[in-house]
């Protein structure tokens, strides 16, 4: 549940990190999270400052193989960047709050402007393995929100409009790079299982193009807190009744190291135009 503690627990780790960072802390333009097998690209930030997720308060730790557990600030394509090096699910038993805990103390630190990967399953006919998706829309099937719960201001308006979750300026600057990518609706369940073909089968009918376990509680809750949003999704494999193999998520931490190159050239290319 939504309680004003919450409130609590966001700005002590704000608090935490305006006093660790220092004046890393100031004039921040995008807040990056890397989704799982991504985490390589952290090591792309120069002049980093490395605070391990640990270290703050009120933060949960990732467990799952391919997400790191640091927030890395500093450069990348002459913009200043709060990188959270993986993420926390609703699958390793987190409330929808504590998912949402960093991206919140993010925006507390006057962060403007967030760009949230993931890695996900290929649900449309011409969705390959190696695909880059652009989120244009999402479908949140979780069956939980970050807003569930008394009323706190200060994370947003009690009814927020949702018609434009996803930034359409970040999305063309993110069109404008040259990567090949394809705009699509992502939706996202609560996993950790993947989705049988029946599922699958109903996600198309619904109108989803990939799928995966993570990214629409974030997008939520700082679209709630006014914050602009972009979404990337990386297509690490077929989703179940499409794909000729069963499903692993080995297959998904490695898609996303063979994506490491592309997403750096991507990612650093954005922020160029975002500073």
């Amino acid at each position: 549940m939504q309680t004003q503690n919450e409130l609590s627990l966001v700005d002590q780790a704000t608090a935490f990190l305006r006093q660790r960072l220092g004046a890393a802390a100031n004039g921040l333009r995008l807040g990056l999270v890397l989704g799982s097998g991504l985490k390589d690209f952290a090591k792309q930030v120069q002049n980093a400052t490395v605070v391990p997720f640990a270290e703050v308060p009120g933060w949960p730790k990732p467990h799952v193989e391919g997400h790191g557990g640091d927030l890395v600030v500093g450069t990348v394509g002459g913009a200043k960047v709060a990188c959270l090096s993986g993420r926390v699910h609703l699958y390793e038993g987190w409330r929808p709050a504590e998912v949402v805990r960093a991206v919140r103390t993010l925006r507390r630190l006057a962060v403007p402007s967030f760009l949230l990967t993931n890695a996900a399953g290929g649900i449309a006919d011409d969705m390959m393995a190696g695909d880059l998706m652009v989120l244009r829309d999402h479908l949140n099937l979780t069956g939980q929100s970050p807003l569930v719960g008394s009323h706190e201001p200060a994370f947003g308006p009690r009814f927020p409009d949702q018609t434009r979750v996803y930034s359409p300026r970040l999305s063309q600057l993110l069109q404008a790079t040259g990567a090949r990518l394809r705009p699509g609706v992502y939706a996202g369940l609560l996993g950790p299982s993947y989705e049988t073909p029946a599922e699958i089968r109903m996600l198309r009918t619904l109108g989803a193009d990939a799928v995966g376990m993570s990214t629409v509680h974030e997008a939520m809750a700082l679209n709630a807190m006014g914050a602009e949003v972009a979404g990337l999704s990386l297509i690490t494999n077929l989703a179940a009744g499409i794909s000729p193999v069963p499903l692993a998520h080995d297959e998904v931490v490695a898609a996303g190291k063979q994506a490491a190159a592309q997403l750096t050239t991507l990612v650093t290319d954005f922020c160029r135009r975002l500073a």
